[in-house]
Order: C-alpha cells, then sequence, then structure tokens
C-alpha cells in the first residue's frame, strides 16, 4: 500500500503549513494539497483524490459542519476535524461526529512546542486510522427524538421487575467510531436495564459533554462517572477523560472506582482495565461488549470475562467504522457472539431474559424435590 494521501482545509495559512509540517513527518503520509475553504477544496478533492481531508470548523464561504454534511451525503470519505473548538466546543465537534466524521484532534498551538512531538503522534495516528475506517453515505443526519420509549424500540421490552431482581452488570469498550454505536446502543435499552459502565476513548471533559448530549436522547440515566459512584438499573457511566475506570463489587452492589495511572495500550481511560475488573468482580454476572475502534484495547480483558463465565459480544465488521478492536478480541477468543450494531441492544436483553428465565426453572426445579408434607409412615 502506497502513502496515505492528505488533504488539508484550513483558513489560517500558519495552520495550513504547520499541519503541513507536522503530518509530512510520518513516512506512511503524503501532504497532496491544501485549501483555504470548502469552496475551493471541493475542486481539490476531484483533482487531488485525497484518501483523507482533515477538516477546520470554521471558515469563510461555508463553514466546516456545513460542508462535511454536505460531503458525507454526495461523496462520503474519512474526515477527522481539526480545529481550535474541537477543545472549547465539544458540542461542535459531537455534532461532526454524528455528521460522519471519524476523529477529532485540537488544533496545535504553534507556542507550546514541548507538546508537539504528543501532536505529531496523535494526528498522524489518526489519518492513519481514518485511512481504514468504513465510510457510508448519508443522506440526512437527524437527531435521535428524545427520550424513546423503550416499548417503541424494543419488542417485548423486559418486565420492570425481572431486570431489578438480576444482578446482571453491562460493561462497554469503544473508540474510533464509538460515540454513534454507543447512542444506537443505549436509547435502545429500557429504562430499567441493567447498570452499564461504558470506557469510550476520549480527551478529558469531553467525556462529560457526550454523556450529557446521550442522556437527553435515552430513557435510562447516562452522566460521567465519579469515584464511588454506584453502578444500579437504568443508569450508564461513562468513564472520564484521562481516567481509568475498574468496576467493583461490596456485597451485593456494585460501583465504580475512578482514577489515574499510567496508559494501558496507550489508552487512559482503558478498555481492557475496565474489562479485567469486571472479570473479577463480576464474573458470570458481567455482559462485554466490545465496539468499533482501532487497535487491540480490551480484546485480553474481555477473554478473561469470557474465562470468568460472562457472556460476550463483539460489534460485526459490516457495521463497525474500524474493526480493530472487535477482531482482535474475536482472534483472542473473547467472544461469545459477533453481532451487527443495530442488534446489540436486543442481544443484551434476550440474554438477561434467558439467564433470568433458567435460573427461575432451576429454582423451581429444585424447589419441586423437596416433600410438600412428610408421609406419617416415614
Amino acid at each position: 500500500m502506497g502513502k496515505i494521501r492528505v488533504l488539508i482545509i484550513d483558513d489560517s495559512a500558519v495552520a495550513r503549513m504547520l499541519f503541513t509540517e507536522l503530518i509530512s513527518k510520518d513516512p506512511g503520509i503524503e501532504v497532496v494539497g491544501a485549501a483555504q475553504d470548502p469552496i475551493i477544496a471541493r475542486q481539490k478533492i476531484k483533482r487531488l483524490r485525497p484518501d483523507v481531508i482533515t477538516l477546520d470548523v470554521e471558515m469563510p464561504r461555508m463553514d466546516g459542519l456545513t460542508f462535511l454534511e454536505e460531503l458525507m451525503g454526495t461523496s462520503p470519505m474519512p474526515v477527522v476535524m481539526v480545529s481550535s473548538l474541537t477543545e472549547k466546543g465539544g458540542e461542535t465537534t459531537l455534532r461532526a461526529l454524528e455528521l460522519g466524521a471519524v476523529d477529532f484532534v485540537a488544533k496545535p498551538r504553534i507556542d507550546i512546542v514541548s507538546e508537539l512531538p504528543n501532536i505529531v503522534e496523535d494526528i498522524t495516528e489518526k489519518i492513519k486510522t481514518a485511512a481504514k475506517a468504513s465510510i457510508r453515505r448519508r443522506s440526512s443526519v437527524k437527531p435521535t427524538p428524545a427520550r424513546v420509549a423503550p416499548e417503541a424500540v424494543i419488542k417485548g421490552a423486559v418486565p420492570r421487575a425481572m431486570i431489578k431482581t438480576t444482578e446482571k452488570v453491562v460493561v462497554i469498550g469503544a473508540s474510533t467510531g464509538g460515540t454513534e454505536a454507543l447512542k444506537d446502543i443505549l436509547v435502545q435499552l429500557p429504562a430499567d436495564a441493567p447498570g452499564i459502565v461504558i470506557v469510550q476513548h476520549m480527551p478529558e471533559k469531553f467525556t462529560r459533554l457526550f454523556a450529557d448530549r446521550i442522556d437527553k436522547l435515552c430513557s435510562i440515566d447516562v452522566s460521567e462517572a465519579r469515584d464511588g459512584d454506584k453502578v444500579i438499573p437504568g443508569h450508564a457511566l461513562i468513564a472520564p477523560g484521562s481516567h481509568h475506570m475498574l468496576l467493583k463489587r461490596s456485597g451485593a452492589n456494585y460501583y465504580v472506582e475512578v482514577k489515574e495511572g499510567p496508559r494501558v495500550n496507550r489508552h487512559r481511560p482503558s478498555v481492557d482495565v475496565l474489562f479485567r475488573s469486571a472479570a473479577n468482580y463480576a464474573g458470570k454476572n458481567a455482559i462485554g461488549v466490545i465496539l468499533t475502534g482501532m487497535g487491540s484495547d480490551g480484546a485480553n480483558g474481555l477473554k478473561e470475562m469470557r474465562d470468568a463465565g460472562g457472556y460476550t459480544i463483539a460489534q460485526d465488521e459490516k457495521t463497525c467504522v474500524v474493526f480493530g478492536m472487535p477482531k482482535e478480541a474475536i482472534e483472542t477468543g473473547g467472544v461469545n457472539e459477533i453481532i451487527p450494531l443495530p442488534d446489540i441492544s436486543s442481544a443484551i436483553i434476550s440474554h438477561i431474559k434467558a439467564d433470568y428465565a433458567g435460573n427461575k426453572r432451576s429454582s423451581n426445579t429444585r424447589q419441586s424435590t423437596v416433600p410438600t408434607r412428610i408421609s406419617e409412615d416415614s
């Protein structure tokens, strides 16, 4: 495979020069051109045929989000959003991901020279990931209706009393493409779904904005996790950026531990850290789900969950933006089922119903072996 061809779209001449210099440091990437606005970019995309474009948000004549929506509806291709707004305007960034951007990076500040090596690694890694992403045409992108009624999206939703009598906990890990995948899963779950804990690779501050955004769309409550938060039915906790999150248990109650620490698999939070803690503290009561993302984070932890008796799911290749993490988990032997994204929520609920029914039958069988009354002859 040849070099990844990149087109830079940014209204700042300084930014275009800086990004060209930074990106060109990687021998596997070639900057084939730059454009100062989307109008010029249209022509350069046709002529240069880049593999990936980096796109600023604020530009003259047409803003980046408008151009992104147009691009994804007509000629979808891998896009990495690059803007100062990705740091302060988290809502704008999340909207860009909804519209089809693969990922985002913050525009580097040229006055902080010491940060440039980390910025180079971040930008080049996300460009390489974007080049491998599965991009689909989007005819229109509409926000999900707020507070979807569970009975409208899940046929035969689990009775409230049933879920409350289980000790199941759902742990989910995701990376590139995961924000939209998580939304698709969470909006389908009923209000009394089991407690859920999530690691999504995302920078600090963005996880709170993401949690707040998803919370408005779901029947369950969604929030950024805090150290010591209980894992309870009807609530999803998202690991805060730059912190690991572990599932712990005290008696019959689950809670999360949020802490700092070294990166694991180059990530903090790490999916492996969460999954391994679930294997240790939840065992067969855990349901593990690994979603779209680049790399192998979560593969070993999911294997440990399966070995501990947990039920494990991997998103299938066709519905992944990047099949890296699920593929690694499958090859490691940590997956019970490979399921398309639209079916994962119902698979979780179906497993809980089946497990509950099995436990109930087992309990009835045990009870039936006990005589209802003692014979006078005995």
